[in-house]
């Protein structure tokens, strides 16, 4: 995979004498993935989407676009941007929102309109003032402006904000259809990791402006796995036993203290009978597992 978007050691201070708001921040980021960058308030999250915007200029670091750092404006054309709210003025119309844009943004084709306006499903109010629209369809209008010069890279703040249950599914639909079936790649901010996670491929996690980790949606998975927790009195002889009489092999020993089992997780009568009967102690035997919010509040609380 291609690596289109890269940060070295990106750091930013509004404030001599302050801590750094972003932090000596890397990050790597592919060509056709989704990146959800996720962080309490006042993370920096917001902060680096300027500077890659070139809103805001970094004290020092790197930042790399198709490959070039040195002509940031030339690369930046070729991406859009919805930082916070999308500017959208209200007293004209959605397709009057999108000629401005046409206009800004040097797109050549009229038609190119309607093609975006169908696709972000404002095709029935493209002549309808912006006052009369409601969150949702602002939402998506704002995207849609973002999505009028065919972007190879959209960076959206907070695109979600606000909407109602239906508003959200449908621009996470919207924007997993821009990754499957233009190539756009897409770096997200939200605070509603449950819908991160059902649309992202990547997860970044950042607290006090410094990246925690990054993580893709497979290995996310794999830890935050349901399983069942064993301990016991000998837990060598546990995993041998589970091995030898339930033909497990989908387990870890962690620390040498316990057992997590991948497999018979609605069978926890005969796992605990399996291991008394084998003349081991049983001191614990719970069915765990962390979604991502839960895995982002453990890596964020060890920061």
């Amino acid at each position: 995979m291609e690596d289109i978007l890269c940060l070295e050691q990106l750091t930013k201070v509004f404030k001599k004498g302050k801590p750094a708001v972003v932090d000596h921040f890397n990050l790597t980021i592919k060509k056709g993935h989704i990146y959800g960058l996720i962080g309490p308030n006042g993370a920096g999250k917001t902060t680096i989407m300027k500077m890659i915007a070139g809103l805001l200029a970094p004290t020092s670091g790197r930042i790399t676009i198709f490959g070039n750092s040195d002509h940031l404006d030339e690369s930046r054309s070729r991406m859009s941007f919805m930082l916070e709210a999308p500017y959208l003025d209200k007293s004209m119309t959605a397709v009057q929102n999108m000629q401005y844009i046409r206009y800004v943004r040097g797109v050549a084709k009229e038609d190119r309109i309607n093609e975006v306006l169908g696709y972000v499903a404002l095709t029935d109010a493209g002549k309808k003032p912006v006052r009369q629209f409601s969150l949702g369809m602002k939402q998506r209008l704002g995207i849609g402006m973002a999505l009028l010069p065919s972007p190879e890279i959209m960076v959206l703040d907070e695109p979600v904000n606000g909407l109602d249950p239906e508003g959200i599914v449908d621009v996470r639909n919207l924007l997993r259809k821009l990754c499957l079936e233009e190539g756009i790649t897409i770096l997200i901010s939200s605070h509603l990791l449950s819908e991160l996670s059902e649309l992202c491929t990547d997860f970044v996690i950042m607290n006090h402006g410094k990246l925690v980790e990054s993580i893709s949606d497979q290995e996310l998975a794999e830890r935050c796995r349901s399983f069942l927790t064993i301990k016991t009195n000998d837990i060598d002889k546990t995993a041998a036993v589970l091995e030898q009489k339930l033909h497990v092999t989908e387990y870890r020993v962690v620390e040498k203290e316990e057992i997590r089992l991948f497999t018979h997780l609605d069978q926890v009568d005969k796992v605990s009978k399996t291991i008394t009967d084998s003349g081991l102690i049983l001191t614990k035997l719970v069915l765990e597992g962390e979604n991502l919010e839960e895995y982002y509040l453990s890596k964020v609380s060890r920061e």
